[in-house]
């Protein structure tokens, strides 16, 4: 299979010779019907001289002699380098298998993207496409920004070689050369680089297999993890070989007979550490047991484990499991016995995991934390300003690593750059002192449409880069959900032309009849989630015929929080939509601080999910502000059935749900508190508060009793108990916890000292809402 005048072949061979000489990269874009692209992509792979066993193909499609990922399965490469990576696009163009694909090419190697013709390519839906058309919109409805903006970038920078294989014969219409340097390549330029330490705890074989100094160097920090009250922070970008080095300190650690906690966002993300570990392990001859490592589905307890004969292990858990496994109270995936407190923890991406889980992971022994900078696994600078300031308040000794050196390629690679812009791994907000000076009150509120974004590079980075900061898992095909799906508007707070707050926006319901239909026999509609929850979990068929606007994210720059422009950003937005909305929704991982956020903006807790968030560890709120009369129905009849889950929930499903959380959620539930006891129950409570009685004999009517506490807004408002006497109305009695587990976690020196706190907090209740028998039995026991 060739082309005539082997155009494409002799331009994938000078693009191959030029980035062999740099130690760069280069992509070849190779537009047109796409079997003519298949074509010209074997002959691009062999005017290039990669062989077939270093290509990859990602594609819908099978039947290439190269290895074959599905789109959908990009993330398979993490960690791999290749020579060629071949990226079909015809039925599938998700950024994220993009942002995934680019940094498995190897330096010197090329990128080749399968294109529909450029000028058209906007204007082509395919099933990425499927997925950004949220019911009730159509496909059609999607626009084609992000592809628009894409295809600018591959037209403007270097390094980027376009052919047209539609010509007869394909025409070159970009070569993409840059004539670079010639640079050293490969092991020999790192080694160059690179000074063997000396007087190192580690062994020599892991400084040996280093590639960098900067490697060398971060591994000399990791040292500081033999010594208990040490935290180490690692941060680079992409390809700098922080987890290499993150994976030799364990594989060191665990070679000293120490217990080293590994956890990621997702197993794979913490594959290249285990790999690493394991590998050196080996070399060590300390391995005492193992597997090999594979992706998240077929990971088995072996390859989340490494055991060293010197009693050692490099152990797997998921963020939530680690930071319970740091405090003692879980043995979690891979722990040794229930309740083992690591030795070391290292956190791999640690930018996308949840700041409340890192908090918690401060009290390890010794802790690492490493995180990409620019990248779609989370970023760096939202972990800088979310957490790095309570790091440094801790009483851990910190120590800070940065890799700038890139190990699979030269420093400039033009391919990187490219990605960085094309996926805006690098978007971030205004600095600082921009908005020193910006108030609430002199902001204007503004549609960022998606039309001004697009046309507007300098707004579009500081938007997406709040909306970046805003949440731990954005990710590039956000950024094409931002400019192309049909359901999602934006609106902002700008201070002198920089974005100072700003709110993702996603209309829901109205849905059509059948469809709610559908839903409440279990099929789940994207984009929706509000109606979807209500519909399908709650078995409300008819929460999906009203109109809702949800926000998905909401962010105010990090110079100007806690100052009053989210609250003023979300009072405009109700003022704008109002009129065409039966309600407005949020859904978010449910902590007392957020909770009286959007309490205090007029929102009303209707669900909280019953199980943990895995990446989080936090429960699911899901709260609506009702605008019409279908929307104060809707809040109505949900607010309602919550009170009456919780009820029995709280010792049950959520039994482990932090205490502030179950108030919070409870006090912003707008569901009347119904109280019915019977004479013999009122005798019970006022006796275990007032005399001699037991709580144990009068259960069911503390429960009861502790519920319509919670949900009374004029008891909790005028201080009837404190907030500690609340948790404890919580943990006990809603959540049946033990004595002695009550005492420890509300700091109760005995179990009798919390037994009587109870019966006091029991007496403003007896006060507040007894009957007559329960008044005169409190009376005579006052006598």
């Amino acid at each position: 299979m060739t082309t005539d005048g082997n155009a494409v072949a002799d331009l994938a061979a000078d693009l191959r010779a030029e980035a062999e000489r740099s130690n760069e990269r280069r992509v070849l874009v190779l537009a047109g019907a796409r079997e003519a692209g298949i074509d010209a992509a074997f002959d691009a792979v062999a005017g290039a001289e990669i062989a077939d066993d270093a290509t990859t193909v990602v594609s819908t499609r099978e039947g290439f002699r190269f290895d074959r990922v599905a789109p959908r399965s990009a993330g398979s490469l993490l960690g791999s380098t290749r020579k060629a990576v071949i990226l079909d696009c015809h039925d599938y163009f998700a950024p994220n298998a993009l942002g995934r694909v680019v940094g498995a090419v190897d330096g010197g190697g090329l990128l080749v993207l399968l294109t529909p013709p450029l000028d058209e390519w906007p204007a082509v839906r395919d099933d990425f496409d499927e997925t950004l058309a949220v019911p009730p919109f159509q496909v059609d409805d999607v626009t084609g920004r992000f592809r628009e903006r894409f295809v600018d970038t591959l037209r403007q920078h270097s390094g980027i070689g376009v052919v047209d294989v539609d010509a007869a014969p394909p025409t070159v219409e970009r070569d993409g050369r840059t004539d670079p340097p010639e640079r050293a390549t490969g092991r020999d330029r790192l080694a160059a680089d690179r000074a063997a330490p000396t007087n190192t705890a580690f062994p020599a074989a892991a400084y040996e297999a280093c590639l960098t100094a900067d490697q060398g160097r971060a591994l000399r920090a990791f040292e500081r993890l033999r010594t208990p009250g040490s935290a180490v922070v690692v941060e680079s970008d992409r390809g700098r070989g922080k987890s290499s080095a993150a994976g030799l300190a364990a594989g060191s650690l665990a070679a000293e007979g120490r217990d080293v906690l590994v956890t990621a966002p997702a197993f794979r993300n913490a594959a290249e550490v285990f790999e690493r570990a394991r590998t050196l392990v080996d070399a060590l001859g300390e391995r005492a047991g193992g597997g090999g490592v594979e992706d998240d589905e077929r990971a088995t307890a072996d390859d989340r484990r490494i055991e060293t004969q010197a009693g050692g292990v490099v152990r797997f858990a998921s963020p939530a499991t680690a930071a319970d496994l740091v405090a003692g109270e879980v043995g979690g995936s891979g722990a040794t016995a229930p309740g083992d407190v690591p030795d070391a923890v290292i956190v791999d991406e640690a930018a996308a995991v949840p700041v409340r889980l890192l908090t918690r992971l401060l009290a390890a022994r010794a802790v690492a934390f490493c995180t990409t900078v620019h990248g779609y696994e989370g970023a760096g600078r939202g972990f800088s300003v979310r957490f790095t300031e309570r790091l440094m308040a801790s009483d851990l000794t910190v120590t800070e690593r940065r890799l700038e050196e890139p190990i699979r390629y030269a420093r400039g690679d033009p391919v990187e750059g490219w990605a960085f812009r094309a996926l805006m791994l690098d978007a971030r907000p205004a600095v600082d002192a921009a908005v020193a000076d910006a108030t609430p009150e002199d902001a204007e509120y503004r549609t960022l449409d998606a039309d001004d974004l697009l046309a507007d590079e300098h707004l579009l980075g500081e938007a997406f880069g709040l909306l970046v900061l805003a949440h731990y898992r954005t990710e590039p095909n956000d950024l094409a959900r931002l400019l192309d799906a049909p359901n999602l508007s934006v609106r902002a707070l700008l201070f002198e032309g920089h974005v100072v707050a700003v709110d993702l926006l996603a209309r829901e319901g109205d849905l059509p009849a059948d469809l709610r239909a559908s839903m409440y026999e279990g099929s789940r509609v994207r984009g929706n989630m509000v109606p979807d929850v209500l519909t399908s979990q709650l078995r409300d068929e008819d929460a999906g015929e009203t109109r809702g606007l949800r926000t998905m994210r909401i962010a105010t720059h990090p110079a100007l929080r806690d100052s009053g422009f989210g609250s003023r950003l979300l009072e405009a937005v109700h003022d704008e939509f109002a009129p065409e909305m039966d309600y407005f929704g949020v859904g978010y991982g449910a902590t007392p601080r957020l909770l009286r956020f959007w309490r205090r903006a007029g929102y009303r807790t209707v669900h909280v999910s019953t199980t943990r968030n895995d990446a989080s560890g936090e429960y699911s709120a899901v709260m609506v502000r009702p605008e019409s009369p279908a929307g104060e129905a809707l809040l109505d009849r949900h607010a309602a059935a919550l009170r009456d889950r919780l009820r029995d929930s709280l010792s049950d499903a959520h039994r482990d749900l932090d205490p502030d959380v179950g108030r919070a959620a409870l006090r912003a539930c707008p569901a009347d508190p119904e109280l019915s006891l019977s004479a013999r129950d009122w005798r019970g409570v006022v006796g275990a508060s007032y005399g001699p009685g037991m709580y144990d004999a009068a259960v069911g009517a503390f429960r009861d009793l502790a519920l319509a506490h919670l949900l009374d807004r004029e008891a909790v408002r005028e201080g009837d108990l404190s907030p500690r006497e609340e948790r404890l109305l919580v943990s006990k009695v809603l959540q049946g916890h033990a004595w002695d587990v009550v005492a420890d976690r509300l700091d109760y020196v005995s179990t009798g000292q919390c037994m009587r706190a109870l019966g006091d907090a029991a007496k403003p209740l007896v006060d507040r809402y007894g009957d007559e028998t329960a008044h005169a039995e409190r009376d005579r026991f006052a006598e």
